[in-house]
């Protein structure tokens, strides 16, 4: 090796270090600045109650939102404060939270009823018959979030479940109207009544698509997780015959889930189109005379698997239903893949190479069609470090670190979704709480103690 080749790998050597060196405080200036903002700002979440909303609530934006309680926002803004608490509370901030934290369960759990329905959202002034539509099995309801929430309060707070015990046959129905009135018998996957209030409202797989055909792979890995915290909180309550029974249920659905869902040909977890038309012996003269209609090869498949890349496929990771090897091929096929998901502002909400995918800014419905969300990257990166793909999951929460830290320094506040390549905010300055979870990122990232959801 000659010295000035030794001299050339020397200064890229030192240019190299120097970049890291760049990139590193760049990360700490702007955890500093999550920090200072998050801070001093997290109370404004708290809500006393009042009205329809009868006991004391988290609202899911500390700016932008007043008394109005929504359902898989109350869930992960919780996740978030008690991340905060951990990082700076108080003993006396974290007894202050828990009449809030219960209260976000407690005040769905009031309205329920022998047949498990149980509202998607309350508002201060909810009448009635906001909260309760007549047709109660054909709308979508609460997502099934609320035993994880109630099961994460529960964790949280020692195991100690007495708080919910009277409410917890309330939280049985919930579940059980789910397994009776929104699941699928011949998949055994659970599906939407509609394209409405679904939490991700674009979402190709649902969007305009016919009523109750879309089994989501973002709902199933949702209620696989539901019926494990059912598991959790009868068992808490010494209830575990009850316990046994859902546990059954989530290996059901997991069993469903790999059969259905997962893709070998691509190496992905994808929703399902359900909308088939039955089997059945019917005549048809169409050919001039009477056959019976394919009777010869009728179907026997129960639904077909619709290959459109969404970002809650990567959630059989954070819900533990891929196995390793399912695993391996997500990660290197998928999440490490610039073309599709990958991007320098985190996970694409959907991949890039959609014709469906879209960057317009939109609120009615809020856009998934490939913009950044801080949940989705969230999420993301729960699933990648679960599995074990840490130098993965070290860039997803770097990105996200840099991607609010730039919104907090230029705007002073965070926004609801995020165009992909330049972080440049689209939309709804003040989208705040859940966005709190790169909080949790950094608890990670600097080696401390980081609150997961259940």
């Amino acid at each position: 090796m000659t010295r000035k080749t030794t001299f050339l790998i020397l200064v890229l050597l030192a240019g190299s270090l120097s970049s890291y060196s760049q990139i590193k405080d760049s990360i700490t200036d702007y955890i500093s600045v999550i920090k200072t903002n998050v801070y001093k700002d997290y109370k404004k979440m708290y809500r006393k109650g009042g009205g329809s909303l009868v006991y004391p609530f988290l609202t899911p934006g500390s700016n932008q939102y007043d008394n109005v309680l929504w359902d898989w926002d109350s869930w992960l803004s919780n996740i978030a404060l008690r991340q905060i608490l951990t990082d700076i509370g108080t003993a006396k901030d974290k007894e202050e939270a828990i009449k809030y934290e219960q209260g976000c369960v407690l005040n769905f759990l009031h309205y329920g009823d022998w047949d498990g329905y149980l509202p998607i959202v309350i508002w201060e002034d909810s009448k009635p018959r906001d909260i309760r539509p007549e047709n109660i099995y054909d709308v979508n309801m609460h997502k099934p979030v609320l035993a994880q929430h109630a099961a994460f309060i529960t964790k949280t707070n020692g195991g100690d479940a007495e708080w919910i015990r009277e409410k917890f046959y309330h939280l049985q129905t919930f579940v059980n109207n789910y397994k009776s009135h929104h699941r699928n018998i011949a998949t055994g996957l659970y599906y939407w009544q509609s394209d409405v209030a679904i939490g991700v409202d674009n979402d190709p797989a649902t969007f305009f698509r016919p009523n109750k055909s879309s089994a989501s792979i973002y709902l199933n890995c949702l209620m696989y997780k539901e019926l494990l915290a059912m598991v959790y909180l009868a068992d808490q309550l010494n209830l575990s015959n009850v316990g046994k029974e859902f546990a059954a249920d989530a290996e059901n659905l997991k069993a469903a889930i790999q059969k259905n869902c997962w893709d070998e040909r691509d190496g992905f977890f994808y929703s399902v189109d359900l909308n088939l038309r039955p089997v059945a012996n019917v005549a048809d003269n169409t050919l001039g005379r009477s056959f019976i209609i394919h009777s010869g090869f009728p179907r026997d498949y129960d639904c077909i698997i619709q290959r459109i890349e969404v970002w809650s496929g990567f959630l059989a990771l954070w819900a533990g239903i891929a196995t390793p090897e399912q695993a391996e091929r997500i990660v290197k096929e998928h999440y490490s893949n610039t073309k599709t998901f990958n991007s320098p502002s985190g996970v694409r909400t959907l991949s890039k190479m959609e014709k469906m995918y879209s960057l317009r800014s939109s609120a009615n419905p809020s856009n998934w069609r490939g913009p950044i969300w801080g949940i989705s990257n969230y999420m993301v990166f729960k699933g990648l470090e679960k599995y074990g793909y840490t130098k993965e999951a070290n860039e997803l929460a770097q990105k996200t670190i840099s991607l609010f830290g730039k919104d907090f320094k230029k705007n002073g506040a965070l926004h609801e979704y995020y165009e992909p390549e330049t972080g440049v905010p689209m939309l709804n300055k003040g989208f705040q709480n859940w966005n709190y979870l790169v909080l949790n990122m950094v608890a990670w990232l600097e080696g401390k103690k980081a609150v997961e959801e259940f």
